[in-house]
């Protein structure tokens, strides 16, 4: 993992998260229409839709909320036409940055994000210009109790498939390819761990730390811009978050 360490990001995204419920509903409610559409209505039969359902779960977004996503995908209550976008740009001092969409309205989109680079202090790049220093993994983050023996989570976590595992002062990191993530999940959780987070994600391959104040205050600014956009669904940095 490059010596990354996902929780204080983890921390940063939760209490976000906790403080906009409702704008999180509507980005997850989008993300079940269009993986519905993709793939068809049956989670059983469709991934992307079973991980969208999950994600929507783990936020305790209501079973009606998700019901009816999945039948506005497969056109059950009419039709919502979103299109899946990346948009990849540099923050302050160079912090790689990239957002993934799913918009209805390209140009409204473009707009907002572009606005949001420009206005902290970074730029919006072309297609490919950052991507490139992100591998696509499954996370799976237990916080550590007491009860976890660490040896016994290590070998399970190996035997069920997992590329790798880090332990932290405040948990475990465990890493997949995004074929085997569901299948690591779904053990674990077979074996009653609770996770603390459990998606496929984008990990950075090396971190940059900012220690300019200025830099850092518009580096959480674009961060908060683009996550408080409706369009934009998930964001991705290699900026190392310090402890406060």
């Amino acid at each position: 993992m490059a010596g990354h360490s996902k929780w204080n990001n983890i921390k940063n995204k939760k209490g976000k998260e906790d403080a906009k419920r409702a704008k999180v509903f509507t980005k997850l409610g989008r993300y079940i229409m269009v993986a519905a559409k993709e793939g068809g209505s049956d989670p059983e039969y469709n991934p992307a839709l079973k991980a969208a359902i999950d994600k929507a779960k783990a936020e305790n977004m209501p079973n009606d909320n998700i019901d009816r996503a999945i039948k506005r995908g497969a056109g059950e209550l009419g039709a919502d036409n979103f299109e899946e976008i990346i948009y990849e740009g540099y923050g302050p001092s160079g912090i790689a940055v990239f957002a993934t969409c799913l918009t209805d309205n390209r140009n409204r989109t473009a707009s907002d994000v572009r606005h949001a680079f420009d206005k902290c202090g970074g730029n919006l790049g072309q297609s490919g210009s950052v991507t490139f220093m992100f591998d696509r993994k499954g996370l799976v983050a237990i916080e550590r109790t007491d009860s976890i023996d660490e040896d016994e989570l290590t070998m399970l976590a190996i035997d069920l498939g997992a590329e790798d595992f880090e332990s932290e002062e405040e948990g475990f990191e465990i890493i997949t390819s995004p074929e085997d993530f569901n299948a690591v999940k779904e053990g674990l959780k077979a074996e009653g761990y609770e996770f603390a987070m459990a998606e496929i994600t984008f990990i950075p391959q090396s971190t940059v730390a900012l220690t300019n104040e200025d830099d850092i205050k518009n580096m959480e600014k674009l961060i908060d811009m683009l996550e408080d956009n409706d369009d934009v669904q998930e964001v991705y940095h290699n900026w190392e978050i310090e402890e406060e």
